[in-house]
């Protein structure tokens, strides 16, 4: 094709990554350990005011530790929105534990408190809540944080797709017992793939990296009393995010601009919204996202495949969890008579969003979507 692909999000290398790298390869600092990782948790732990950062292998490690801190064990029950990534609830099983799924609201697609409170009174008391900042969107935190206080349950949230999001001023998870990020390689800044757990008390990290670093006890040969695992960031990927992470800010700034493009190039077209930002949330607006009216006839589908005939990536929203063939028999909860998730789902569109594409490529995309309508 003549046009240049444009992606939905792609890695975005700001200069100064090899720099950290470098310093790995110079001081033999290759495997999960070195300055680059002490590096790279300090600047975190700085950067979202969070008392503990532990660099991991991803975001799904960093879940998975979080429900074992929480106490989750098998037969015990975990509140997740149904609207999020399947790594959201994936770690949930692998402690042989129950997901109850909760229906998105209308406003940020995120948890609804109130299906949360109406799960409660259905299912009892989880041992867990895990929430989700979607596609960079605050939950409503701060109300969840609020039930979970009242009915002592222990709250996660899932802040993978949010780093650089604030909420009154507090980057999101702050308010939560437990936060996770990721650094994937589509995510607002990445370490090729890599996350963080974010704790509030040190005896918490250290239990985290004990886990991380195969439960191995504290003697001279290898012995294990607990089951471990292989989570641990390499030092040489945590170089990568210490150079990504001074690029932070500018990245968020640019998304914030992507979106704000889609919002004025659709406000002639009726049949797509925007949601909006809720009051003193700024969000990192990762993707892009429209919804489609119902009456519309164009489906969203048509809008990605009208783009990927262009050579640009679209995709539409991740498929909620209570409708995927693996998790579908789940109980889950809703206040609507149709689950909002579901139809988010149907009628919405993951919107190219890379931070290197330029305005005029954007426009491009624009105009194309103009004239389906």
């Amino acid at each position: 094709m003549s046009n240049p692909r444009i992606y939905l999000a792609s890695p975005h290398m700001c200069g100064k990554e090899m720099q950290y790298i470098q310093q790995a390869f110079d001081t033999n600092w290759i495997a999960p350990l070195g300055g680059n990782v002490t590096g790279f948790e300090e600047a975190m732990e700085k950067y979202t005011s969070y008392e503990y950062a532990l660099a991991l292998s991803s975001g799904t490690a960093a879940l998975h530790l979080a429900l074992k801190l929480c106490g989750v064990k098998s037969g015990d029950k975990v509140f997740c929105q149904s609207l999020t990534f399947s790594a959201s609830c994936n770690p949930i099983i692998y402690e042989n534990a129950t997901p109850v799924f909760i229906d998105s609201e209308q406003t940020t697609w995120n948890m609804d408190p109130d299906a949360l409170i109406k799960a409660i009174q259905e299912y009892g008391i989880p041992q867990a809540l895990i929430a989700v900042d979607l596609y960079g969107t605050p939950c409503q935190s701060h109300r969840i944080a609020e039930i979970c206080k009242e009915y002592h349950i222990a709250f996660i949230e899932d802040a993978a797709e949010a780093l650089g999001s604030t909420m009154n001023g507090q980057h999101v998870g702050t308010i939560a017992d437990y936060a996770v990020l990721s650094f994937n390689g589509n995510k607002i800044i990445t370490t090729s793939g890599g996350g963080a757990l974010l704790v509030h008390r040190k005896e918490e990290k250290e239990k985290a990296l004990f886990w991380a670093t195969q439960a191995r006890e504290k003697k001279p040969w290898y012995e294990h009393k607990e089951l471990g695992y292989n989570y641990r960031l390499s030092n040489i990927c945590a170089g990568i995010g210490r150079g990504q992470l001074s690029a932070l800010e500018d990245r968020v700034q640019k998304k914030r601009e992507i979106l704000t493009r889609y919002k004025e190039g659709f406000e002639e077209i009726k049949e797509i919204s925007i949601k909006k930002e809720e009051e003193g949330a700024r969000a990192n607006n990762w993707l892009s996202t429209i919804l489609i009216s119902d009456d519309s006839s164009i489906s969203p589908m048509d809008i990605v495949n009208r783009l990927e005939e262009e050579n640009i990536e679209a995709r539409p929203i991740w498929k909620p969890m209570n409708i995927q063939p693996f998790y579908k028999n789940y109980p889950f909860v809703q206040i609507a008579s149709t689950p909002v998730c579901e139809r988010i789902f149907n009628r919405g569109v993951c919107l190219p969003s890379d931070t290197k594409m330029t305005d005029e490529q954007q426009k491009r995309i624009i105009k194309l979507i103009e004239d389906m309508f």
